[in-house]
């Protein structure tokens, strides 16, 4: 049956096939196990982690947050990656071209939208890199939250093959208290102390570091 012509053909088609375009985050792998350590998360996996999470979560937020938009916000921040690939976090190389890349994969894949949608989504998107909104900031914390938190459920298999050092993880962690200083402090000492006190992430850093929960 013909879908009722009250709706703008062109429009529709644009929005499914954006949505199908999207199914291609299930392919981007990133390079953290999951909890059983048997294989790698992906992109929408991670993506639909922190949309519940964010749920769960939002009591932490060091400020009062549209919770809707943080959910919004995690949903698509990453929607990018299907033409810019995952950038590792400690990939040094990587980083250094993240941006542009990430801006021009963002140009290509919001266009699809009709105009409307598509500016919508993509200042979401915007927000999320400005991380300049409390909505942001929580976004980022539940974005480097959620790998430190499967880095100690799989008993820190990525950080113990990639040679990992404490220095690297808390430079990647260095704003993440800004959404949530609660979160941080619970991920440093649940999540990150343990695995460095099993020896499987290096402490350069020294005893000073720790934190008190």
């Amino acid at each position: 049956m013909e879908y009722d012509n009250k709706y703008d053909r062109d429009r529709l088609e644009r929005i499914v096939d954006f949505c199908r375009e999207i199914d291609k985050e299930k392919f981007i792998q990133r390079r953290t196990y999951l909890t059983d350590g048997e294989r790698l998360e992906n992109d929408a996996e991670h993506a639909w982690h922190l949309a519940v999470m964010a749920l769960l979560l939002s009591e932490y937020a060091n400020e009062e947050i549209d919770l809707l938009r943080v959910v919004g916000i995690v949903l698509i921040h990453d929607l990018v990656e299907i033409y810019a690939r995952d950038t590792f976090a400690y990939d040094t190389e990587g980083l250094k071209t993240q941006k542009e890349r990430e801006k021009a994969a963002a140009d290509r894949l919001f266009s699809r939208l009709p105009d409307d949608l598509g500016m919508k989504i993509r200042e979401l998107w915007d927000e999320f890199e400005a991380g300049a909104t409390p909505e942001s900031r929580f976004a980022h914390t539940l974005d480097n939250f959620q790998p430190l938190m499967l880095q100690a459920a799989s008993d820190g298999r990525a950080w113990k093959e990639g040679g990992r050092r404490l220095s690297e993880v808390l430079r990647r962690n260095s704003r993440t208290a800004e959404g949530s200083e609660a979160l941080w402090n619970y991920a440093r000492t649940r999540f990150i102390d343990p695995q460095i006190e099993k020896g499987n992430l290096a402490d350069d850093c020294g005893e000073q570091t720790k934190i008190a929960f």
